[in-house]
């Protein structure tokens, strides 16, 4: 990323030299590079914006500190920035003269489209009311829910998310708000809380570069299995450290994440404890995402039995480093899982994902490398078959087309 400053009316002087031939389009998400501890969203988000074509300008609005970090990122705080053909505004949400400079900004830009990352962000509310009064001048919104509308995810503070969205749900409808789902699984979500949906994008992120084939692993007499993703009830980690007490057969497990939230790791800390032998289980700390994918290439499978992801860039960082995946069957990887990128786990309890386990640590170390280059393998060929497609040249055309009324799941046109 570049590390000079622009000044405000910089940014309003490219806009207007984009002309008519440009889709302008201002991004807004709760956290962004350089900061990693939100997960795969930014990871998404930078592949949205470098995927994009030449003919569409892009401004993002982000906070100016990493998730769960008191400190903001050095020499960024309140600052416009450019990161390719980019604009970035780190905002200070509790520094009022940060919002004036944005104001002061985006007051007399125009924007073809607000592209908000989240539906219960500050960074997408504010936004889109601002868009609805007519503060921020955007003529489409699309909302891209990042899993948030899937049933697991709406379980979590399930009452907490009805009330918001009972009074939230209007400014979601209408012809100038499209959304962007990751396939036919986050379509039919959103169709589920908003029936009349447009959805204006279907695209899934791109993945990571495969790496090269591993080396051999070094001989051990237990199986080698990791855990990497944010510590969170949406990830499952306590059903893996559950299963651990179900397993027949030497394992190791190492634990990689931000503990995302404290009271589901105090849980997973006792069930941890509680197991016939805790020293098979060890908490690695954090990785920053250059470490993430010679990680995976140590182990022998990684499992995630998350409850649900709309693409899980963990598994893709798995695969890519042809580390088999143990995956619950809630996420679009399952036809490459079954592919040979890993196993799937099709019943979230204990005994199953403890029996899974004990089948791949079973294994002859044989098995375990075919298992390997086999995953990799795999997500070749699904990287391979993939169009590379750009979430904000989908939206152009969507926008171009004229608003048409889109039925009710479960009835024809």
């Amino acid at each position: 990323m570049a590390g000079d400053t622009s000044p405000a009316t910089e940014v309003d002087e490219r806009l207007a030299e984009a002309g008519g031939k440009s889709f302008r389009v201002l991004v807004t998400a709760g956290y962004f590079s350089p900061g990693w501890r939100a997960g795969g969203p930014v990871r998404s988000i930078s592949d949205v914006l470098d995927t994009a074509s030449a003919d569409v300008s892009t401004v993002l609005l982000t906070r100016d500190r990493d998730l769960g970090c008191p400190a903001a990122y050095p020499g960024l705080s309140g600052t416009w920035v450019r990161r390719g053909r980019t604009d970035i505004f780190y905002l200070g949400v509790r520094h009022p003269a940060h919002w004036r400079t944005l104001w002061r900004s985006l007051r007399s830009a125009r924007f073809d489209l607000l592209y908000v990352n989240s539906v219960w962000s500050v960074f997408s509310i504010l936004p889109i009311v601002a868009a609805r009064l007519g503060l921020l001048r955007a003529e489409r919104i699309l909302v891209a829910p990042r899993g948030e509308f899937g049933a697991a995810a709406l379980g979590l503070h399930r009452l907490r998310k009805r009330v918001f969205l009972a009074g939230w749900r209007w400014m979601l409808r209408g012809p100038r708000v499209l959304w962007h789902a990751t396939g036919p699984q986050e379509v039919a979500d959103i169709r589920r809380v908003l029936p009349r949906a447009r959805i204006g994008v279907v695209a899934l992120a791109a993945g990571p570069e495969p790496q090269p084939a591993p080396a051999e692993l070094p001989a051990t007499d237990h199986t080698r299995l990791v855990f990497i993703s944010r510590i969170s009830p949406m990830k499952n980690l306590d059903l893996v450290l559950a299963a651990l007490a179900h397993v027949r057969a030497p394992v190791r497990l190492d634990v990689y994440g931000p503990v995302e939230d404290p009271r589901y790791w105090q849980r997973c800390r006792e069930l941890w404890a509680a197991l016939p032998d805790p020293s098979v289980v060890s908490y690695r700390g954090e990785l920053s995402p250059g470490q993430v994918g010679t990680t995976f290439a140590r182990y022998d499978a990684s499992v995630l039995p998350t409850r649900g992801e709309n693409f899980g860039n963990a598994i893709a960082e798995s695969l890519a480093a042809y580390c088999p995946v143990i995956c619950s069957d809630r996420t679009p990887w399952t036809p490459v899982l079954r592919d040979g990128g890993g196993q799937v786990l099709t019943e979230l309890t204990p005994a199953a994902l403890g029996a899974l386990l004990t089948r791949v640590a079973t294994a002859p170390p044989a098995q375990r490398r075919a298992a390997r280059l086999s995953a990799g393998e795999a997500y070749r060929r699904w990287r391979l078959s993939r169009p590379r497609v750009s979430v904000l040249d989908q939206a152009w055309r969507a926008v171009d087309e004229p608003p048409h009324r889109v039925p009710p799941q479960g009835r024809t046109s």
